[in-house]
């Protein structure tokens, strides 16, 4: 299931007509974090964590540029290592107050194109069929922006009052149950046009015009916050390196 709304946030609309628009990833990278120190270097598999989305960017052939967007220098090197292009932010769009807003309207005004796709470099597992099948669905759709979620069918509350079942029932099976849609912070895109129009009209421009959201795989829905998740990513890696087995049962 799929799907999309209209935004007001944008009330004039632009229309797009550019059928072969160009693409540009923006894979970011702060050196400071609050909750897993230096996650973006961390060493996965062997490989710097943020390798793996400028991997996953090239392998998708989705992009004319796949580039790092950082605050520190020391993502320089990966990003040469491993095919990208590097641009160093201004310090006022490096602190962990920063707004994202403002980083995407720095980076498209240094990097002008017609839709620029973020690429959460803490989705290490994200995969390449999940980045070209967001795209495609934001294409088809003719939308401004998108937001990667991620499908659940589990029983939810939201401040101690149920979501999508009824207490005074019997209990649903999960399968039953209305399907809720958390995002899954691995991708994000807009068309810039209408992105830098709600920063001009609103201040703001996340959710501009026709807004959409795709549901996307549970590896490309593991996000790294806090090291837990690191080690979580890093047993499915490891798993994957050594070859997947055949699950096997118990036989009395």
């Amino acid at each position: 299931m799929h799907l999309r709304f209209e935004s007001a946030v944008t009330a004039n609309r632009i229309s797009h007509v550019n059928n072969n628009p160009t693409i540009h990833a923006m894979i970011p990278a702060r050196i400071g974090s609050t909750r897993f120190k230096m996650k973006n270097l961390a060493i996965l598999g062997g490989k710097p964590m943020i390798s793996y989305a400028i991997i996953a960017a090239i392998q998708s052939k989705q992009f004319s540029r796949v580039i790092v967007n950082s605050d520190s220098e020391i993502f320089l090197g990966i990003a040469e290592e491993y095919g990208a292009e590097f641009f160093l932010r201004p310090k006022n769009l490096g602190g962990s107050t920063t707004q994202s807003d403002d980083v995407v309207e720095n980076f498209v005004n240094e990097y002008p194109s017609d839709i620029v796709v973020w690429l959460n470099p803490i989705a290490p597992l994200q995969t390449t069929e999940d980045i070209q099948n967001t795209i495609s669905y934001f294409l088809a759709n003719n939308l401004d922006s998108l937001f990667s979620v991620k499908k659940e069918q589990i029983q939810c509350v939201f401040r101690d009052n149920p979501v999508n079942f009824d207490p005074q029932e019997k209990f649903d099976l999960t399968q039953d149950l209305e399907p809720i849609y958390p995002f899954a912070p691995f991708i994000m895109m807009w068309r810039t046009e209408s992105f830098l129009q709600s920063i001009r009209e609103n201040g703001s421009a996340f959710f501009c015009g026709k807004v959409g959201y795709f549901p996307v795989s549970r590896l490309s829905s593991i996000t790294i916050k806090y090291e837990e998740d690191f080690r979580l990513a890093e047993a499915l890696i490891q798993s994957n390196l050594k070859g997947q087995k055949a699950i096997q049962y118990y036989k009395k």
